[in-house]
C-alpha cells in the first residue's frame, strides 16, 4: 500500500511527489503535455526561449525546506538571484515608482510624492505584517477541513480587519492615489481584484518585503528541470504525453488512473490539475455527493491573461526585469475584467525582462521579453480567434510608443496564447489563469479542499486549493499533505 500517483508536472506536483516520496512512497507522475513544468513550462521559438508562466519567485526558503525533505541541498541544483527593484511601476502620466526591498528607497518615494503618506506607509506596513504573522506563518500549509477550522480563525480576521478589501486597508493608510495603486495591484498576482478580494491578501506585500523578490538563473524552466533532476535521483518516473482520462474508483476508493497508455494502479492519487476539471471530467459522476456538476458550476472562477511572447535584435538595457504599465484607468477596468466580462479597449500590463538580472539569459545583441494582459476568463464568450492578433500588435505598438522605441522593427519573433490556451491545452475551467477566484468565500474552508470529500485516497495540490495561486500558494499546498497523508506501513527506501 504505497504507490501514488501523482497528476501534472506544475510546481505543486512536482513538489508532492517529492514530499510523497520522502515519506516513503513509490511515486509516478504524469503529464498530459510533452513537457514539463504545467504554467511553468518553457517555449522556445526561433532561437528565443520563453518561461511560459510564473516569473516572481519569492519565499524560497520553501524551495530550501523541499530539498531538505530528501536530504538534498537547493543551492547544488539551481541558483536565486535578487531582482531589483522588485518592479517598477509606470504610470499613465509619464510618472514611474520604483517598488523595492530597502525601506528607506521607498519612504523617499513616497515623501517625494506626498509626506503625509510616510507615517500611514509605515502603519500600513504594520498591519500587512500582522497580517502575514496569522495568515501566512500560521495558515499557510495548514488544512481547512472543517468549519469548527475556519471558525477558529474568525476571530483573528476581525481583529487584522479582514472584512476590508485590500484596496480598503490600503486607502485607510495612503491619501495619493498613486501610491494606493502601487501598494494594492499585488492581488492581481493571484487571480484577485484588490477592490473585491480580503485584505488577508496583504500578506503579499509583507512576504516580499521579509523575503525579497527573486528569479531563477536559467529562468524558471532551469527550476522544473532542477525538481525533475532530483526526481530522476529519487527514483520517481515522470510520464510525458500521458493524459489523465479517468481516475478509477472502486467502492468509493481510488485504484489508479487509466490512460491512452494503460492503467497505472495506485493506492492513492494527488491531482495538480483544476479540481473542477478533475471532477466534472474524470470521475464518474455516481461517486460524486459534494462536488456535483452544478456545485462545480456555482464556482467563480478568476480572470485570465493574454501573454505575448517576443524576442528581439538588440537590447532594452533601460527597461527593469519586472514592469507594471498602467494604462488611464484602474477601478474602471477592473470592473471590465472581472465584473463585466468586457473585452477594453485600454489595458494594463506586466512586462517581464528576464536579461535585466540574468545577463546570460539571451545571448550580446538579442533581447527576449513577455507581456501579460490581465483579461476576462472564457465565460465573457471573447473569440480569441478573431481577436488574438488585433490585441497582440496593439500591445506591440503601446509598448513602442511608451517603453520600447522601434520595437515592432527589431522583433525577431513574436506569439501569445489567449485564455483558450489555459482551457484547451492546460484543462483550467473556463480558461481561467488562476483556479477560483480569491473571494473571502472562496478562501480557506471554502476553496477545493486539499483531500477529496467525494473519493477517498484522493487528493490535490494546486491554485484551486488552500491557500491559493503563486508559487508560495502551491507549494505549501503540496507541504500541507504532509498533515492529511500518512507514511505507508512498508515505505519504499530513499536513494541517498
Amino acid at each position: 500500500m504505497n504507490r501514488a500517483i501523482v497528476i501534472g508536472t506544475g510546481f505543486g506536483g512536482l513538489a508532492t511527489a517529492i514530499r510523497l516520496r520522502a515519506k516513503g512512497y513509490q511515486v509516478t507522475v504524469l503529464e498530459k503535455c510533452g513537457d514539463a513544468g504545467g504554467r511553468a513550462r518553457q517555449f522556445v521559438r526561433d532561437g528565443f526561449r520563453f518561461d511560459a508562466g510564473p516569473t516572481v519567485m519569492t519565499a524560497p526558503y520553501l524551495f530550501d525546506e523541499l530539498f531538505a525533505t530528501v536530504g538534498r541541498e537547493a543551492q547544488d541544483y539551481f541558483q536565486m538571484l535578487p531582482v531589483d527593484p522588485f518592479y517598477r511601476v509606470f504610470f499613465d502620466d509619464g510618472d514611474r515608482f520604483d517598488y523595492v526591498g530597502d525601506q528607506e528607497r521607498l519612504i523617499e518615494q513616497i515623501r517625494a510624492r506626498n509626506p503625509a503618506d510616510v507615517d500611514g506607509y509605515l502603519k500600513m506596513y504594520d498591519h500587512a505584517k500582522r497580517i502575514f504573522d496569522v495568515g501566512y506563518l500560521q495558515l499557510a500549509d495548514a488544512p481547512f477541513e472543517t468549519v469548527r477550522d475556519m471558525l477558529k480563525v474568525v476571530p483573528d480576521m476581525l481583529r487584522l480587519e479582514n472584512y476590508r478589501t485590500v484596496w480598503g486597508l490600503v486607502s485607510k493608510y495612503i491619501q495619493d492615489p498613486k501610491i494606493r495603486q502601487v501598494f494594492s495591484f499585488h492581488p492581481l498576482l493571484v487571480g484577485g481584484n484588490p477592490f473585491t478580494i480580503t485584505s488577508i491578501y496583504m500578506l503579499i506585500h509583507a512576504l516580499e518585503r521579509k523575503w525579497g523578490v527573486h528569479f531563477v538563473k536559467g529562468g524558471t524552466a532551469a527550476l522544473v528541470q532542477a525538481l525533475i533532476r532530483l526526481l530522476n535521483e529519487l527514483e520517481v518516473t515522470v510520464h510525458l504525453n500521458t493524459p489523465v482520462e479517468r481516475i478509477a474508483v472502486r467502492d468509493g476508493r481510488v485504484i489508479g488512473v487509466d490512460t491512452p497508455n494503460g492503467h497505472f494502479p495506485a493506492d492513492l492519487v494527488v491531482s495538480n490539475g483544476d479540481p473542477g476539471y478533475t471532477y466534472l471530467h474524470l470521475i464518474e459522476p455516481r461517486w460524486l455527493k459534494k462536488h456535483t456538476p452544478a456545485r462545480v458550476h456555482r464556482k467563480k472562477q478568476s480572470m485570465s491573461l493574454f501573454v505575448l511572447y517576443f524576442g528581439t535584435s538588440g537590447e532594452y538595457p533601460q527597461l527593469p526585469h519586472h514592469g507594471i504599465v498602467l494604462g488611464p484607468r484602474y477601478r474602471e477596468l477592473l470592473d471590465d475584467i472581472f465584473h463585466k466580462q468586457r473585452l477594453a479597449d485600454d489595458f494594463s500590463l506586466y512586462l517581464h525582462a528576464p536579461k535585466r538580472t540574468d545577463g546570460d539569459y539571451y545571448p550580446a545583441g538579442k533581447d527576449g521579453f513577455y507581456v501579460l494582459s490581465p483579461v476576462p476568463n472564457n465565460h465573457s464568450g471573447v473569440n480569441w480567434q478573431q481577436e488574438g492578433e488585433r490585441y497582440a500588435e496593439k500591445i506591440l505598438a503601446h509598448l513602442e510608443q511608451r517603453l520600447m522605441p522601434g520595437l515592432r522593427a527589431r522583433l525577431e519573433t513574436s506569439f501569445f496564447v489567449t485564455p483558450d490556451y489555459f482551457e484547451q491545452e492546460l484543462w483550467s475551467l473556463q480558461g481561467a489563469a488562476f483556479g477560483i477566484e480569491p473571494l473571502f468565500q472562496q478562501s480557506a474552508y471554502f476553496r477545493y479542499h486539499n483531500r477529496s470529500e467525494d473519493v477517498d485516497g484522493l487528493y490535490f495540490v494546486g491554485a484551486n486549493t488552500h491557500p491559493g495561486a503563486g508559487v508560495p500558494g502551491v507549494l505549501n499546498s503540496a507541504k500541507l499533505l504532509d498533515h492529511l497523508i500518512a507514511a505507508p506501513r512498508q515505505p519504499a527506501p530513499v536513494p541517498v
